[in-house]
C-alpha cells in the first residue's frame, strides 16, 4: 500500500508560526512532482517543537490539500505511549491514511517495552501503522525479531521506515516479515540498495527539493530499468550528502530558502547553518542546477 517516493515534508514557519499558505503550496508541488505519499510531522517536519495544536493543524492541512490524490502518513509517535495513542486517534479522525510511529526516545525501553508500546497503539487505534526505527536519534534499535513479532501479532502494523543504516538488519526484517510487510528506506542514500532487497520505497528528505527525480529513480527500478535507476541514484548522491552536512532538517530548509520555496526558518534548539556549510550547500545546489 505504501510505496514509491514518499516525502517527509518540512513544516514551513514564518515569524515563529506555521506558514499554512506555504505548506499548502509545498504539498501541491509534491503532488505535481510525482510523490506517492506525504508524511507530515516527522523528523524533517520538526515535530518535536510543534505544539499539540500545531501538530494537529499541520496534519489537517495536509489532508485537506492532498484531496485524496495520494496517501497521508501522519507522524504521531511519542516517547509516551498514551500521547502517541492520543495523536494517532486525532490523525485518524482528521482522515489520515496511516500513522508513522517513531520508537520511543530518551526512555530507552527494552525490546519487550518496545513491543508493548507499539502493540498498545495498534490495539487502541484503527489505522495502518508504519514503525520508524532511527536509533541514532532515539537511542534504541528495534530488533528484527521485535518487528516480526509485531507484524505477526498486530495486523494494523504494515511496515517499517528503516533508518538504522544496517542493510543486513533490513534484509533480515524482510526475510522474517515477508512480502506483505513494507520495508521503507529512511535514508535517501540507501534507497536504491533497499529497493534491491525488496524495499517498497523511501520516506525522503531530498524529495522536498527534487520530488520528480526521486520518484523517477524509484519508478525506473520498479520498471526493471536498473541502469536508469543507477544513473539517477548517482546523480542524486552529492545532493543527498549535502542534505546531511548538518542535522536534518537544517540543510534542506536552508536549501528551500535559497530556492525560494519557503522561509529557511527553524525552531530552537535547531538554528541556522554555519557560513562554511551554507557555502558548501550552495555549491551542491548550483552543481545540480537548482540555483
Amino acid at each position: 500500500m505504501f510505496k514509491g517516493s514518499m516525502v517527509a515534508i518540512v513544516t514551513p514557519f514564518k515569524g515563529g508560526k506555521v506558514d499554512e499558505l506555504k505548506l499548502r503550496e509545498l504539498i501541491d508541488r509534491q503532488v505535481k512532482g510525482g510523490t506517492s505519499a506525504i508524511v507530515p510531522c516527522g523528523t524533517t517536519g520538526e515535530s518535536a517543537t510543534l505544539s499539540f495544536e500545531e501538530h494537529e493543524r499541520v496534519i489537517e492541512i495536509t489532508i485537506e490539500q492532498v484531496k485524496g490524490k495520494i496517501p497521508v502518513i501522519a507522524g504521531t509517535g511519542s516517547n509516551s505511549t498514551a500521547e502517541a495513542i492520543m495523536l494517532t486517534k486525532q490523525a485518524k479522525i482528521a482522515g489520515a491514511d496511516a500513522s508513522l510511529q517513531v520508537s520511543p526516545y530518551y526512555n530507552k525501553p527494552t525490546q519487550k517495552g518496545l513491543y508493548l508500546h507499539f502493540k498498545a497503539i495498534a490495539e487502541e487505534t484503527d489505522i495502518p501503522i508504519i514503525l520508524y526505527n532511527i536509533s541514532s536519534r532515539t537511542g534504541v534499535n528495534i530488533e528484527p525479531e521485535t518487528v516480526a513479532r509485531l507484524s505477526k501479532d498486530c495486523k494494523s502494523i504494515v511496515g517499517i521506515k528503516e533508518a538504522s543504516g544496517n542493510l543486513g538488519q533490513m534484509a533480515k526484517i524482510k526475510a522474517l516479515c515477508g512480502d506483505e510487510f513494507d520495508l521503507i528506506s529512511g535514508d535517501d542514500v540507501l534507497t536504491l540498495p533497499i529497493l534491491s532487497i525488496g524495499g517498497a520505497g523511501v520516506i525522503s528528505v531530498v524529495a522536498n527539493i527534487v520530488p520528480r527525480d526521486v520518484a523517477d529513480m524509484i519508478e525506473a527500478f520498479q520498471k526493471k530499468d536498473i541502469n536508469q535507476a543507477k544513473e539517477l541514484h548517482y546523480q542524486l548522491l552529492p545532493l543527498i550528502k549535502a542534505m546531511f552536512i548538518e542535522t536534518n532538517p537544517v540543510p534542506v530548509k536552508t536549501a528551500m530558502g535559497l530556492m525560494k520555496l519557503c522561509e529557511p526558518e527553524l525552531r530552537l534548539p535547531l538554528c541556522l547553518m554555519s557560513e562554511e556549510n551554507t557555502a558548501k550547500l550552495k555549491i551542491s545546489l548550483r552543481e545540480y542546477g537548482l540555483l
